[in-house]
């Protein structure tokens, strides 16, 4: 009995030894993921200078970045643009995800299996090879410059179904059963769909929704170049961006520039967290099955 108490004492003892040095090495992974945000944040609020110093804790603190950015540049609009596109993007891309992948897991159909590999094959091409074509067609719409928004929402839009493999594998792992009894009672696919297959889904929908609504939010390259140094066509990346873009403009814009990087990660930040149960969940169910 007294060997057995020694063995249980041991390995609680390992046991904590294991979960101290574990907590550990995430805080200090938190600290050095933290740490860019904080000096972000400093930035934001020092007033003393518009240039970049070698302290991180202002001097001088005050709110004056944040009205600068908002009297003397168009960052409302640059932010404004950035909204709209998110929310158009994240609404349209989400339908065309879900319903694609509903199709490709519950039908069976005659060149399901090529049509499904050919995604795939274009899924791996990146994205900025087609941007010449991408701006010429465009252009020849009138969706560049002060009109980049529309543009840029159809661009963001146009292949979305192509990203149906998480979706997929998370409806894979729902019973084909519930599609049968309801199929049964006089429903029919369309209401499969939105009345049993998405209540058991909010999950994948969740991580649907965001990882749409993120994907625009932060976009910086397809968006410079479509917006064509127009401000009112920028989105947030681009704007911000342009803010700084010579020497003298980085050495006037700074603070400013961080306080609108601020401004930009605190709303995703916060939807993220508030949802990241969802999105982990979303992850995982998707990847049990192919």
């Amino acid at each position: 009995m007294a060997e057995k108490q020694k063995r249980h004492m041991s390995q609680k003892l390992k046991n904590k030894l294991s979960n101290g040095l574990i907590y550990t090495v995430l805080i200090v992974v938190s600290v050095i993921w933290l740490f860019p945000f904080f000096c972000l944040v400093c930035e934001s609020f020092r007033c003393e200078s518009t240039h970049q110093v070698g302290y991180i804790i202002p001097k001088v603190w005050g709110f004056d970045n944040y009205i600068n950015l908002f009297t003397k540049t168009d960052f409302l609009i640059w932010y404004k643009n950035t909204f709209i596109i998110a929310v158009f993007v994240s609404v349209i891309q989400t339908i065309m995800v879900l319903t694609m992948s509903y199709t490709l897991s519950r039908l069976r159909f005659k060149g399901r299996k090529s049509l499904m590999n050919i995604m795939l094959i274009l899924g791996m091409f990146p994205g900025f090879i087609t941007m010449i074509v991408l701006y010429k067609i465009l252009s020849g719409m009138g969706l560049t410059g002060a009109n980049s928004v529309p543009g840029l929402i159809l661009v963001y839009t146009a292949s979305s179904a192509m990203g149906y493999y998480v979706s997929k594998g998370f409806f894979d792992t729902i019973s084909r059963s519930l599609d049968e009894a309801a199929r049964i009672d006089g429903a029919t696919r369309f209401q499969v769909l939105t009345k049993v297959i998405m209540p058991l889904s909010k999950p994948i929908v969740i991580y649907t929704i965001l990882t749409a609504f993120m994907a625009p939010w932060g976009d910086f390259m397809f968006a410079k170049y479509i917006a064509h140094n127009t401000s009112r066509g920028m989105n947030v990346a681009v704007g911000l961006q342009n803010m700084i873009s010579t020497p003298s403009s980085l050495t006037a814009n700074y603070t400013m520039f961080c306080a609108g990087g601020v401004l930009v990660a605190v709303p995703i930040t916060i939807l993220f967290m508030s949802l990241q149960k969802y999105y982990v969940e979303g992850v995982t169910g998707g990847a049990v099955k192919g």
